[in-house]
């Protein structure tokens, strides 16, 4: 049996469809193409509750019906045989359907089909550490390029043997952020660093923030709630860099939060980066604003989600791979650097989809 809180969040959604539904017919709507991509995707994202709880609906009223004609009078034998046998089939039906939905609410998040931006910094490790996030980069770009997804270079800031301090990438494609949600946190690496004379074994951290990619309609910023400053891009870049002040730093005064955009030479393209990024920094606070009060925080059954919890180990020399969150270990570290990460993803989905069934 589904709980009455199921029940109740089915029947809004259910309510909230058909809303959207008149919504996206209207001309108002229409004639704004950022607001209707943001509904649209809601549409899309409620159509799956809905289709399995109309099914479940249509069961039980068959059901109901089967049993008021069961507990009339005058029922022949044979009738009443029939009728209790299409109960029992509508008992199983019922059962399937529920599990169904379960299913459906284990795996779904209404963001699993955004786009992402992704965020890398380096930690403890001084150089090894710019190098390590530099080659966590190239990772995500091959799986990206795997699976057919599109990668955006952001924003970087190098470092003088070729690694990164930081950067900024997005990814767009099918069921982005249902792939890579849960890369946010601390990773590890364990190696010999090129920067080592004697071969000795260094430990060094990076940082991941995977945030799911939002609509201009979705987050209300406000201009005066914004501060621009501009300055000039460094680093390498040819004869153009530190010629013209097209690197942007943007501060939202509210939150107080900070995003610098310099890869672009264009000032323009650097400020609409920047914003972006600000957006879907907000929207995840948003989210993660919601599901604490809601007492829901989906995000800790595969940890945290926090930037700050170590959550995976790279050791080089034993080319092993070790996710702490859910006590997973691949011998396989340097096919997996290469972009083969189906295997990382799919049992931290599974893990999460085991809490989550657990929970309903």
């Amino acid at each position: 049996m589904l709980s009455e809180t199921l029940v109740k969040k089915l029947d809004d959604m259910s309510s909230r469809y058909a809303e959207l539904e008149g919504l996206l017919a209207s001309a108002e709507v229409a004639s704004s193409p950022g607001r209707a991509r943001a509904l649209s995707k809601e549409f899309g994202s409620l159509a799956k509750f809905v289709r399995q709880y109309s099914t479940l609906r249509t069961l039980r009223a068959r059901h109901a019906e089967t049993k008021t004609i069961l507990d009339g009078d005058g029922n022949d034998p044979e009738f009443r045989q029939l009728a209790e046998e299409e109960m029992q089939g509508l008992d199983q039906e019922i059962a399937s359907a529920e599990e169904q939905i379960k299913e459906v609410f284990a795996t779904d998040d209404k963001d699993t089909s955004r786009d992402v931006i992704v965020e890398i910094r380096a930690g403890t490790g001084g150089e090894e550490a710019a190098l390590f996030v530099a080659d966590l980069f190239r990772m995500y770009q091959k799986y990206a390029e795997k699976k057919g997804w599109k990668t955006e270079l952001m924003h970087t800031h190098t470092t003088d043997l070729g690694g990164l301090k930081e950067v900024f990438f997005s990814v767009e494609g099918q069921d982005v952020y249902k792939h890579l949600r849960h890369e946010s946190g601390v990773h590890r690496v364990q190696r010999v660093p090129v920067t080592e004379a004697s071969g000795r074994r260094h430990t060094s951290t990076v940082t991941v923030a995977v945030l799911p990619a939002a609509e201009e309609e979705e987050v209300e910023i406000r201009p005066e709630e914004l501060e621009w400053d501009t300055f000039r891009a460094s680093g390498p870049g040819g004869q153009n860099v530190n010629k013209v002040s097209s690197a942007v730093r943007l501060t939202h005064t509210p939150t107080g939060t900070v995003v610098s955009m310099q890869d672009d030479r264009s000032q323009h393209r650097n400020r609409v980066k920047a914003l972006r990024v600000l957006r879907s920094i907000l929207y995840e606070r948003k989210r993660e604003e919601e599901a604490k009060t809601r007492g829901d925080m989906r995000r800790s059954q595969v940890g945290t989600g926090d930037r700050s919890e170590r959550i995976r180990t790279y050791n080089f020399p034993e080319n092993r791979l070790s996710d702490h969150r859910i006590g997973l270990s691949l011998y396989k570290l340097d096919a997996i650097m290469l972009g083969d990460f189906d295997d990382v993803v799919a049992a931290l989905a599974e893990h999460d989809k085991r809490a989550r069934l657990g929970e309903l």
